[in-house]
């Protein structure tokens, strides 16, 4: 008994010990992860690396009995976001600072100098989701053929679209491609004057954190947007960065950022246009602090306080009044907004039949207009104190004229040496388009479904195709006698019996693969078909064929060969993430010199988009080749 009284004491003591040592690394590591997060947003990516990786170390040490795989996930992705920063601060840009100023986030989008009305309010036909976070508009021009707009997907997240005009309708909504498509969200898709470049902002491709500015360029040989490059410092950064342009005059870039701002605000940088920018390698992480300020040339302690022109006198009172004005006007535009958004809604909720929407709608209907009275109630309460002020100036034998007030205060100056305007444009109205129906195609991908169908057209594509034969009848069979099949093919043979198969199959292994599905789900006799060109042919024939097309297909393979030798982690994981899986294998060239092999690509046209990644990346020595006869790694 005393033995074990003994042994369970002992038990007890190392139980105890444990959990003191686990709570002791959880600590740790729960610092370590938190100064990886202050090291990253002071631009010290070096450190947040090691830090991220030590906190790693020992939360991968205790998986399990401390933490789950979704927090060593979310602190890989901390660390892949360093690891980003610590390679974009290999070709950081310096440029020169025009002026900058602090906007509310409701309207910033409002001070760009883009052509007045160009601005839509959201909710519209083209983005049905609340106005939320920092997408606040969509950016449709009276005269546009053509828009690119972010909305909503089914699984809320934010992607790119584009719809044009053919001649009074337009076309429905399509995404442009897969490289402009990320896990996460995209917003405002800006094209150059001459539509070769599309600037937008993304969280989900290869960055810093937050929202970071690409640009993608337009391919005219293969008519599609290319992999999109990060503008790097200090365009983006650990906050979130949006809204870019170049001006259609050629003086200026400007794009908005959170950055050293509350959640109600952004700057609204305006940077001299520079069409060959230089970069450089920025070591230091206190220099690209001082890059990330972006501080004009003529810092003042009221930088981002609007001025006055100088008919006007500039005191405490005008500079009062003037921003009440603002306010006013301001105010009286989101009530506006508010009213469109909410006719536009209560349009949609009439027209829709689905039950699912119609309870979204009212929801979304009540809370708009449960904020109307809270607006109009902000309005009242400024109006009466813009009053005030106008009572106080009369008071005082101040004599002011509201309408040249309120042009000076829509047009607000920052920094004298510059004379730079920032204009305040006026909301269009909501977007009323007539859209196509979208293109309903028959999805003959192997499925099994509820209720099975019949293909859409009978006939056989061209090359070698394969089929599981179900069963045949004298009779047409039923829907019901499909057991949930999709795609099945109907076809009657010369003795006038009904053939039944199922699928469109490109090889022997994917058809292989389905066959017991097919023989579970009610027709156990079935087997493999074959055809070639649309000819039914013996099933060994279409696999000597199909073998034979293999062993003459032409695969490919990029390799790069780095200055220093080495693939550093950013690049390794960018790579990995643009070549879906594909191998990086160390080798080298015929000089000694390290080089990288990643492959084999079957489809050349993707091979092709990570060679552009990865000279984006700033590696100048990188090529496709050619790979013939090599089936096994397709």
């Amino acid at each position: 008994m005393r033995g074990s009284n003994f042994s369970f004491f002992i038990i007890i003591t190392v139980f105890f010990a444990f959990s003191v040592k686990s709570s002791a690394q959880e600590n740790v590591a729960d610092s370590l992860v938190r100064a990886g997060d202050a090291y990253h947003a002071v631009y010290d990516f070096e450190n947040a690396v090691s830090a991220y990786e030590d906190a790693l170390e020992i939360m991968e040490d205790t998986l399990g009995v401390r933490y789950d795989s979704l927090m060593i996930l979310s602190v890989r992705d901390r660390l892949l976001l360093s690891e980003n920063g610590r390679s974009m601060s290999s070709f950081a840009y310096s440029p020169v600072v025009v002026a900058r100023h602090k906007f509310p986030i409701e309207d910033f989008f409002l001070y760009y100098p883009l052509p007045d009305k160009s601005w839509r309010a959201l909710p519209d036909q083209l983005d049905t989701a609340a106005v939320t976070g920092i997408s606040r508009a969509l950016y449709a021009p009276e005269d546009a053929e053509r828009i690119y707009f972010s909305a909503e997907d089914q699984d809320g997240i934010r992607n790119i679209y584009m719809t044009e005009l053919q001649d009074t309708i337009w076309t429905y909504p399509s995404l442009l491609n897969e490289h402009l498509t990320s896990p996460a969200d995209e917003i405002y898709p800006m094209l150059s004057d001459d539509g070769k470049r599309l600037y937008f902002s993304s969280e989900g491709l290869y960055g810093v954190g937050g929202f970071d500015i690409y640009v993608s360029e337009w391919s005219e040989e293969d008519q599609d947007w290319s992999v999109p490059v990060n503008l790097g410092f200090p365009y983006s950064s650990p906050a979130d960065d949006f809204l870019f342009i170049n001006t259609d005059d050629g003086n200026h870039t400007i794009f908005a950022s959170n950055r050293d701002c509350g959640k109600d605000s952004v700057w609204v940088y305006v940077l001299e246009f520079d069409n060959m920018p230089v970069r450089k390698a920025v070591d230091e992480p206190e220099r690209l602090v001082e890059l990330s300020h972006l501080d004009p040339l003529d810092v003042s302690e009221n930088l981002g306080e609007s001025e006055v022109a100088a008919d006007i006198p500039e005191n405490v009172d005008t500079r009062r009044y003037m921003d009440k004005m603002v306010e006013v006007r301001a105010l009286r535009d989101s009530i506006s907004i508010y009213n469109a958004s909410l006719d536009n809604e209560r349009n949609l909720f009439a027209l829709s039949n689905d039950d699912d929407e119609r309870t979204k709608l009212t929801g979304e209907i009540l809370r708009r207009e449960a904020r109307i009275p809270q607006l109009q109630d902000s309005l009242d309460r400024a109006v009466a104190l813009l009053q005030k002020i106008e009572m106080e100036f009369l008071f005082s034998g101040v004599v002011i004229d509201p309408d040249m007030m309120m042009a000076e205060a829509d047009r607000e100056v920052v920094g004298e040496a510059t004379s730079y305007a920032f204009t305040r444009m006026s909301m269009g109205d909501s977007l009323r388009l007539d859209i196509m129906e979208p293109e309903k195609k028959f999805d003959y991908s192997f499925m099994i479904l509820d209720e099975g169908q019949f293909a859409e057209n009978n006939e056989i594509p061209d090359g070698i195709v394969y089929q599981i034969q179900m069963f045949s009848s004298t009779r047409k069979a039923s829907i019901a006698a499909l057991k949930g099949l999709s795609p099945v093919f109907e076809r009657r043979n010369a003795s006038g019996r009904y053939i039944y198969r199922v699928g469109l199959f490109n090889s022997y292994s994917d058809v292989l693969s389905k066959l017991n599905a097919v023989k579970k789900a009610g027709f156990r006799s079935a087997f493999i078909t074959a055809y070639i060109d649309g000819k039914e042919v013996s099933v060994s024939k279409a696999r000597s064929e199909e073998n034979r097309k293999q062993e003459e297909q032409v695969f490919y393979r990029i390799v790069l060969v780095p200055e220093d030798g080495s693939l550093d982690a950013a690049l390794s994981d960018g790579i990995r993430q643009q070549a879906d899986g594909k191998d990086i294998a160390k080798s080298e060239t015929d000089d000694g010199r390290t080089a990288y092999v990643i492959g084999p690509f079957a489809d050349q046209n993707k091979a092709e988009s990570l060679l552009e990644f990865i000279k984006a990346m700033g590696v100048a020595e990188v090529s496709c080749e050619p790979i013939v006869n090599d089936p096994s790694n397709q």
